[in-house]
C-alpha cells in the first residue's frame, strides 16, 4: 500500500494536489482535493502496463474548463430540484435556478467548484485512505443551513474503492451527493462506450418532463431501450436513443440498494476489464455523454458517447416526490451514504 502528493496546478489561486492511492496489486487511483475529483483509476494490464478505468487529463484546465462536472464529488443535491424550491417540515426554501428554472447539482457553487480540506490519510496493510472535507454556507451555494460534509476515498487490496460521504448542518437543508466519474473501460483505440456491456439491476426508470425532472411517474425497464437487466452492449441501446433530442440517455433507474449485491455493471469484453457498482441508495443516474460541443469537453477530440456517468443517488427530486425516498438533514443528525466500484482487469 502507498499513498503519494503530485502538484495538479491551480484554481482560483489555489494550489491542488493529487494523492495518489496504490494497492498491493498495483491498482491506483488519483485522487484531487480539488471537487474530491477522481482523476484517475488505473489497472494492470495484460502487458506489463497500466490502463485507466474513466475519462481523465493530466490538466486540471481540462476538468474545470468543461459543464461535464467531470469526475467531480456532486453536492448538496446531486440531479436536479423542480423550480429551485423545496419544503421541509412545512417551510419553504428557495435556491439558486442554474439550470433554467431548476437547480442542478447543488448550484454553480457546490461541491464540485471548491478545493476541499484535506484531513488526513491513512495507510494500513490492506487499505489506504484520503479524508477530504468541505463547510458549505447559505452565502456560498445559497442552500439552507451551515453543512459540514465529510468524504473518504478508500482503496483495498481487494480493488475496491470505496466512498463514504457523512454531513451535518446547523440548520433544516438537503444532502443527496453523489460522484460524477465518466468510465469507459475500452482500449485507447476505442473512442466510445459502444462496445461495452451494462448491467443494472433495476426493474424500472423514472418519467420525466422537457426540463428532466421526474413526473412521479414509475416506467417498467421491460421491452424498452433502458432494460440492462441483462449484461447490454451500449452500442444496441444507444441505437433507438438515437432519435430522442439529447442522442442517448439522460436518466434516472430505481436500483435495490446493496453494499453486497452488484447495483451495476460495466465491462469490456476485449480486455477483460469490468467496474461493479454498489450503493446503498435507490437511484442511479447514468448520462452518455452524449455531447460533441468542444465547448463542454475539451479533452482532445469531441465525439458523443466518449464516456459513461453512473451516478449513485436518493432518487432525484425527493422534496417533491416523497415516496421516493427522504434526503432531508436536521440539525444533531449525521446522514452517511456509501458508494463503492470494485474492478478486475
Amino acid at each position: 500500500m502507498d499513498i503519494v502528493k503530485v502538484p495538479f496546478g491551480k484554481f482560483n489561486g489555489q494550489a491542488v494536489t493529487k494523492y495518489v492511492l496504490t494497492n498491493d496489486n498495483g491498482v491506483q487511483a488519483g485522487i484531487l482535493d480539488f471537487a474530491g475529483l477522481l482523476q484517475s483509476f488505473k489497472v494492470p494490464t495484460k502487458d506489463g502496463g497500466k490502463a485507466d478505468m474513466v475519462l481523465t487529463s493530466e490538466n486540471l484546465d481540462e476538468f474545470t474548463g468543461n459543464g461535464f462536472c467531470t469526475n467531480r464529488l456532486i453536492g448538496r443535491v446531486a440531479g436536479r430540484i423542480g423550480d429551485g424550491e423545496f419544503k421541509i417540515d412545512g417551510k419553504e426554501y428557495h435556491v439558486e435556478q442554474n439550470e433554467g428554472k431548476n437547480t442542478l447539482h447543488g448550484g454553480k457553487n457546490g461541491f464540485y467548484n471548491h478545493v476541499w480540506h484535506v484531513d488526513g490519510t491513512k495507510l494500513t496493510d490492506n487499505a489506504v485512505s484520503l479524508t477530504l472535507s468541505l463547510t458549505l454556507t447559505p452565502e456560498m451555494d445559497t442552500f439552507p443551513g451551515k453543512m459540514h460534509v465529510v468524504a473518504t476515498y478508500t482503496l483495498d487490496n481487494n480493488d475496491n474503492l470505496s466512498l463514504k460521504f457523512s454531513a451535518t448542518t446547523d440548520a433544516d437543508t438537503l444532502f443527496n451527493p453523489t460522484n460524477h466519474t465518466y468510465w469507459n473501460l475500452s482500449n485507447a483505440a476505442a473512442k466510445t462506450i459502444d462496445n461495452l456491456k451494462l448491467y443494472v439491476n433495476s426493474k424500472n426508470h423514472l418519467a420525466v418532463d422537457d426540463g428532466k425532472i421526474p413526473t412521479g411517474e414509475k416506467v417498467a425497464n421491460a421491452g424498452t431501450p433502458f432494460d440492462f437487466s441483462t449484461p447490454t452492449k451500449l452500442s444496441d441501446a444507444l441505437k433507438p436513443m438515437a432519435a430522442t433530442k439529447e442522442n442517448g440517455f439522460d436518466d434516472i433507474w430505481e436500483v435495490e440498494p446493496s453494499l453486497d449485491k452488484p447495483v451495476a455493471s460495466l465491462e469490456d469484453p476485449e480486455s477483460g476489464r469490468k467496474m461493479t457498482l454498489y450503493s446503498d441508495r435507490n437511484g442511479l443516474v447514468m448520462y452518455t455523454m452524449n455531447s460533441d460541443d468542444p465547448t463542454v469537453y475539451n479533452h482532445g477530440k469531441v465525439q458523443p458517447h466518449m464516456g459513461i456517468a453512473m451516478e449513485a443517488q436518493t432518487l432525484s427530486d425527493t422534496p417533491h416526490h416523497p415516496e421516493f425516498g427522504n434526503v432531508d438533514l436536521h440539525p444533531g443528525e449525521e446522514k452517511a451514504y456509501t458508494i463503492k466500484w470494485h474492478v478486475e482487469y
